[in-house]
């Protein structure tokens, strides 16, 4: 009989779930409405994530997408735990990671999404080069100061016009998205240049009169990475298997652009409700500068400028450090 109540007991404590060891049972990830989100709207639209944690053990999880415009939105919600991924650019990934690093609220890059070059163009038939910016003119950029653009416009000055003038284009810079800086570019009223991202670039170099001056691939004299995915370090240790399943999922939507690029456009148009037409999508991502990929590429050229010009007060000293595990075998730089 005591034997019997011993093994009932065992049995009982057997089929109690182990709530320490739980995971999260809804996750939300933020992206942006760009191109170079795709990834992210392949997940969302096919429940990659889903399928995935599925695959491990975890069951059904609630799975939300949401649209969060900037880096320092995602970086805001994701120390508030509103959201347990955000995406973007690099430096704002780069700059909460310098802030952070080794604290309870660590935050660290899970992966790339791509490599693709930004690009500035202008309606100013005059202008040739940074040289030839007059303080009449302005430059429409999605952030002054923090996002990516503005810090491609910095590395450009001071490549062009010198260490000492690295900022002076700043004075120029005015915030606006990247739809209304393209129809403020084709007003042709007050900016006189715009620096953009697909498609929104390639939309603008259709119209006559419009030329490119700047491309980031050339800036940093190599490809480069484009958009990021960041989490918080005590999100991924509590969640091992959802961080898995999202890397999993994540490379999964990106074998799936690849294998077919039409369909991949159809989809990018649907989800992100961009009024471009079919052709132009494809065609961008068809372009061999244009890759997707979760490899991280130049972070060193990213960090070592923000650190240099006091943008971050602390500097990784290897591209691993900003990222978790999941990447250290991969040939990033």
């Amino acid at each position: 009989m005591q034997r019997r109540q011993l093994l009932a007991g065992a049995a009982a404590l057997l089929s109690v779930p182990n709530l320490a060891s739980a995971e999260a049972s809804d996750v939300r990830i933020a992206r942006q409405p760009s191109i170079g989100h795709l990834p992210l709207m392949i997940m969302e639209e096919r429940e990659l994530l889903q399928k995935q944690a599925a695959a491990r053990g975890l069951g059904r999880i609630g799975v939300d997408y949401v649209t969060l415009a900037g880096g320092a939105a995602m970086n805001d919600a994701l120390l508030s735990n509103a959201i347990q991924f955000a995406a973007g650019g690099v430096p704002p990934m780069i700059l909460l990671w310098s802030k952070t690093a080794g604290s309870s609220l660590e935050v660290k890059g899970m992966a790339a999404m791509n490599s693709m070059p930004l690009l500035m163009n202008t309606n100013n038939p005059a202008i040739k080069s940074l040289k030839d910016f007059k303080r009449t003119d302005k430059i429409a950029l999605p952030a002054v100061k923090v996002s990516v653009q503005a810090v491609f416009l910095q590395m450009a000055a001071e490549k062009e016009l010198g260490e000492d003038h690295r900022n002076d284009l700043d004075q120029l810079t005015v915030t606006l998205s990247h739809p209304d800086g393209m129809a403020a570019l084709f007003a042709g009223q007050e900016i006189t240049a715009h620096f953009t991202a697909a498609p929104i670039q390639e939309l603008e170099a259709r119209r006559p009169g419009i030329r490119t001056i700047l491309n980031s691939f050339d800036i940093l004299g190599m490809p480069s990475t484009f958009n990021v995915v960041w989490a918080s370090s005590k999100f991924v240790n509590a969640n091992p298997k959802i961080s898995e399943a999202f890397m999993a999922a994540l490379e999964e939507a990106i074998g799936i652009i690849q294998a077919d690029k039409k369909a991949a456009a159809a989809s990018y148009l649907r989800l992100a409700k961009d009024p471009s037409d079919a052709a132009l999508i494809e065609q961008i991502l068809n372009d061999p500068q244009v890759r997707f990929t979760t490899t991280p590429q130049a972070m060193a050229k990213y960090y070592e400028f923000m650190y240099r010009t006091r943008l971050i007060s602390r500097s990784p000293k290897i591209w691993t450090d900003l990222f978790f595990p999941f990447l250290h075998a991969k040939d990033g730089n």
